[in-house]
């Protein structure tokens, strides 16, 4: 084969005909040399897939599977948000481009938010933004805050754009290890001393996905003093601000004085207010993070649709008890998955937050692999769930259930689990 001109143009690359054998008025294609996506090349295969795979397969040939494995809430919206996006849709106004900052009455609607529940008092202009849901907003903020050569303190297990995000944004990684037998602090103590160059970032995320761990909010003072001794940015992911349970209410990292000397958070309508395909999130926290995601996120959208913007205000404003009726439809789900499991021998202490369960492998199938173990759930007893090493290396030997079914199909699930592994029980 005939060298490749590396300064050849797109056309040429796309035409030229290669080898001395080709039959005459037929053109054969040489590799493209734009073809390769360094970033995407980078990713592994999604761990999640596969099983997503077999659920499906299964499910086109007629099988019942129980899907406890995506973390999709299932919940309806709140029907103020949904009659008020109807009526803003029918608006040609509403049908314009909008801003990637957010509208300033559904800014208005977080910071008043934020008030009430945590007694933080945020300046709407200048302290929140608007984002396309979490995940969007995350994974931009990464891009605005590291680049080669920084890094990023990161848990492990981790929801996968936690590790993903910096990467992506071109920085390093440096795990700290996350689990009920882990004391967070002196693994994050020690990961940064390990580093180098020291990390720009910390990103955490409490409740925590998708070990269900929580903290309180001595445990967030002693990490924004940690932050603000050694001058590194803390991200937090509160995802699950509002899925607490027995009592336990989750902090905001703003709650403490001084957190937004170092500090921003994630808040999202995803779980709170059942809202996930609506993409609604925010950042809000540290004045000059803000600005630098708002002034990204102006060169890369223009925000979500403004109906969508216009309902979310409605929702927060008009319907702040709803996230609680969210959250007692989630405790009822984790007590009839706990107490099943239970009943099967498979012994899980029950979360105190989030809207999952991160179960061990129970001990006769423990020297399964975690993709082993939950490709054998699917197959043999009709019920998915997610491989604990999707989570990151951490999360190995461990599976996730997600709390997305009625109450009634996890007591199925668990009869179905019964049945298909016969060494539980």
């Amino acid at each position: 084969m005939e060298p490749i001109n590396a300064v050849l143009t797109r056309t040429e690359l796309s035409t030229k005909r290669v080898g001395q054998n080709h039959q005459p008025g037929r053109t054969r294609l040489v590799p493209l040399l734009f073809m390769e996506f360094r970033r995407i090349n980078a990713l592994p295969p999604y761990a999640f897939a596969q099983i997503d795979a077999l659920k499906m397969q299964l499910r086109r040939a007629g099988e019942d599977v129980v899907d406890l494995a995506f973390g999709n809430p299932d919940l309806p919206s709140p029907d103020v948000a949904v009659e008020k996006l109807i009526e803003a849709v029918r608006n040609p106004r509403n049908h314009r481009y909008s801003t990637s900052k957010g509208i300033p009455k559904l800014r208005e609607a977080v910071a008043s938010l934020y008030e009430r529940k945590f007694g933080v008092t945020l300046d709407f202009e200048t302290e929140v933004c608007s984002t396309i849901g979490a995940k969007e907003g995350f994974s931009h903020l990464m891009l605005a805050l590291v680049g080669p050569g920084d890094t990023a303190l990161v848990p492990s297990p981790s929801y996968p754009i936690h590790i993903w995000g910096p990467i992506l944004a071109g920085a390093g990684v440096h795990y700290v290890r996350m689990g009920p037998d882990q004391n967070f602090f002196e693994n994050m103590h020690s990961a940064y001393e390990q580093a180098w160059p020291r990390p720009r970032v910390i990103v955490t995320s409490f409740p925590h996905n998708p070990t269900t761990a929580c903290v309180d909010l001595d445990f967030m003072t002693r990490l924004v003093d940690f932050a603000r001794e050694r001058g590194i940015i803390v991200v937090h992911d509160f995802a699950y601000a509002d899925l607490g349970f027995d009592g336990y209410e989750p902090p905001s990292i703003l709650q403490v004085p001084g957190a937004r000397e170092v500090a921003v958070e994630l808040y999202t309508l995803t779980k709170s207010f059942s809202m996930a395909g609506w993409r609604m999130g925010f950042l809000v926290g540290n004045a000059e993070i803000v600005a630098a995601l708002a002034k990204l996120k102006s060169y890369l959208d223009y925000g979500s649709f403004q109906p969508i913007q216009i309902a979310a205000t409605v929702a927060m404003n008009e319907a702040p008890d709803f996230p609680k009726e969210v959250n007692a439809i989630y405790k009822g789900r984790r007590d009839a998955l706990i107490d099943g499991l239970d009943r099967l021998g498979w012994h899980i202490e029950r979360p105190k937050g989030t809207m999952f369960v991160w179960a061990p492998i129970p001990e006769p199938y423990a020297e399964m692999s975690s993709i082993e173990f939950t490709t054998m759930c699917v197959q043999e007893a009709k019920v998915a769930l997610s491989p604990g090493n999707g989570f990151g290396p951490g999360g190995e030997g461990y599976v996730r259930f997600a709390l997305v079914e009625n109450e009634k199909r996890i007591q199925q699930a668990m009869r179905q689990i019964r049945k298909g592994l016969t060494k539980l029980g």
